[in-house]
């Protein structure tokens, strides 16, 4: 049966077993779907190991994402622009394809939730292998303007520079920040640690979209806060789990799993429904 598996550190947490399972049961496709959590001074090798012994595919999460763009023979456009790979899928010919799903994730999820990406003016807060994931595929819909902030603003403006050439993409400081913005995505990972990334509560508006990449069983500490200063269509990052891992299996067995029942399956598992 073919192997699969997620590399991450911690990894014990993650529901792409849960998700990956689901969706082979729903394409009749056979495989079998595992956790590895190697030392970081490890993955290297417990990559080269996984497929010697036949493995034919992985996902690669955090801290290795980064490494993984090294290790990889050969690179989808995609994984090139975002500088980290999430997804990687041994080919028939023997060569390790580095890939990265996470922006496609992202704008499919949005899409889903009836966002309107054309002509919007988004806010991006962060400039970490999140935001870099994102850029390219945000870009891709044409919005009129895509602005970055970040807590150290030369990272923002290092990103914006090597985005620009996808689009209207620039950076600002918190500070200068100025509305309104139709879409504000928070790509830190402030609410792993119940915090807030410095954003003006004067930025939230009754009909902003509201984004955090991170999610739980319970609103994040972001999305409790744009509610409360009026904010009405929040999103989590649950759906983009779901959606890139669609992406991820597609790359792998070439057929689309869909998403809607897995990700209910995954809502009812963690307790959201």
């Amino acid at each position: 049966m073919d192997r699969y598996l997620v590399f991450g550190h911690p990894v014990r947490h993650s529901k792409s077993p849960f998700i990956h399972t689901l969706f082979a049961r729903q394409t009749q496709q056979e495989l079998e779907y595992g956790l590895a959590e190697p030392a970081i001074d490890e993955f290297a090798q417990a990559l080269r190991t996984f497929f010697d012994q036949g493995g034919k595919g992985c996902n690669v999460t955090v801290p290795f994402k980064e490494q993984a763009f090294t290790l990889v023979d050969r690179l989808s456009p995609r994984a090139k622009r975002a500088g980290a790979v999430n997804t990687i899928k041994l080919t028939d010919d023997g060569v390790l394809l580095g890939d990265n799903t996470d922006g496609a994730g992202l704008v499919a999820d949005l899409k889903s939730h009836g966002v309107t990406l054309g002509d919007s003016r988004i806010l991006l807060l962060g400039a970490g292998g999140a935001a870099r994931g994102a850029l390219a595929p945000l870009l891709a819909e044409l919005p009129s303007e895509l602005v970055i902030a970040n807590r150290t603003h030369t990272k923002a403006q290092q990103l914006a520079a090597e985005f620009h050439d996808l689009g209207p993409v620039t950076a600002q400081t918190y500070e200068q920040l100025a509305g309104p913005f139709d879409l504000v995505i928070n790509s830190t990972s402030a609410s792993l640690q119940g915090e807030l990334p410095s954003l003006a509560p004067a930025l939230i508006h009754t009909d902003i979209a509201i984004y955090d990449m991170m999610y739980g069983a319970s609103d994040t500490a972001f999305i409790s806060w744009a509610k409360q200063h009026g904010a009405r269509q929040t999103m989590d990052g649950l759906g983009m789990l779901v959606e890139q891992a669609a992406e991820a299996f597609t790359v792998w067995r070439g057929i689309r799993p869909g998403t809607k029942q897995v990700l209910r399956e995954l809502k009812r598992n963690l307790g959201v429904i």
